[in-house]
Formats: structure tokens, C-alpha cells, sequence
């Protein structure tokens, strides 16, 4: 056993075998095809023998050959006709088809939100959109609400701070400041 690592599979086909297998399956390819494209060739024999009889001209008279062609000229039209019908139909769904296509893209990407107001209305006035003639009762909503009483704030009396200096002044003034902190 070697250590070396993975290595590199050498093929056991040699080239030229394998160019020799290529030819033989492109040979092999084309003459399938050919076969297949024969074979569409006879179906479609088969299937125009079934819908159309052989003619015999030979032995008739002008009246029946022109009757032959009216009859033929008729089963033209009538074919003709199915592939108009058929035609404008398809036309038709294909027009729907490709409207109802815009219409998808334009619902999906040009639809705007419209641009919202606020509109002042009163507590009764909304539930009696929204229930209607359910709505008999007046319901008042302030009613249910803690009401909250303002305390006026302390406020300190403004005077003139130069009296107070005067008053502060001295040992006097200090020791009041300081057994009022205490």
C-alpha cells in the first residue's frame, strides 16, 4: 500500500478505443433517426390513405366530376371556416391571457397606499358606525377614568437676598444655618 495519497485513475480505454465507440454510437444515433423520420413518413401515409379514398377519375361523366369538385370545394370551406373559428379563438384567450398579465403585474406592483387622515369623531359616533343599529346604549368613557388631582407645588418665597446676607452675617447667622440642618 502506498501512502501518497489519492491518485489519479488512469483510463482503461485507450483513446483510440474510445474514439472508436464514439463513431459507433453516432452511427448508431443517425441511423436510429432515420428509421424514426421513416417511420413518421408512413404514419402519416397511413393516416391520409384512411382519410382520403384513392380517386377514379376514369369512366365519369362531366356532371359527376363537376359534383365530385362542388362536394370538394364545400369540404374546403367548411375546414377553412373550423380554422378561422379556431384561429379567432385562440387569438381571443391569447388577448385574455395577456391582459389578465398586466392586470397582475399592475395590482402587484404599482398599488399605492392611499394617504390616511386623521379624522376627529367622537366615541358614540364610532361605535355607532361599527355596530350599527346595535348601538343603543351611550356609553361615556371619561366616566371610567382616574381622575387626578393637581397638588399645587411648595413654593418658596422670594425675597430680597441682601436681607438675608444681613441677617446670615456673623456668628449669629451660622449657627442658625447649621442647627437648621440638624
Amino acid at each position: 500500500m502506498h501512502s501518497e495519497g489519492p491518485r489519479k485513475h488512469k483510463s482503461k480505454i485507450s483513446s483510440s478505443r474510445r474514439l472508436g465507440l464514439k463513431i459507433r454510437l453516432l452511427t448508431v444515433a443517425a441511423q436510429m433517426l432515420q428509421d424514426e423520420t421513416e417511420q413518421k413518413v408512413k404514419e402519416k401515409e397511413a393516416a391520409l390513405a384512411e382519410r382520403v379514398p384513392p380517386l377514379s377519375m376514369s369512366g365519369q361523366s362531366l356532371q359527376e366530376l363537376q359534383d365530385f369538385c362542388r362536394d370538394l370545394q364545400h369540404k374546403i370551406d367548411v375546414v377553412d371556416e373550423e380554422w378561422y373559428d379556431i384561429g379567432l379563438k385562440v387569438s381571443k384567450n391569447e388577448k385574455e391571457i395577456e391582459n389578465m398579465k398586466l392586470k397582475i403585474t399592475e395590482i402587484q406592483s404599482k398599488f399605492k397606499k392611499p394617504t390616511l387622515r386623521r379624522v376627529k369623531i367622537s366615541a358614540e359616533a364610532m361605535l355607532s358606525v361599527l355596530l350599527g343599529s346595535k348601538h343603543k346604549e351611550t356609553i361615556d368613557f371619561k366616566a371610567s377614568l382616574k381622575t387626578v388631582k393637581k397638588e399645587e407645588e411648595k413654593k418658596e418665597e422670594v425675597t430680597d437676598w441682601r436681607k438675608n446676607v444681613d441677617a446670615m452675617s456673623g456668628m449669629d447667622g451660622r449657627k442658625k444655618m447649621f442647627n437648621a440642618g440638624q
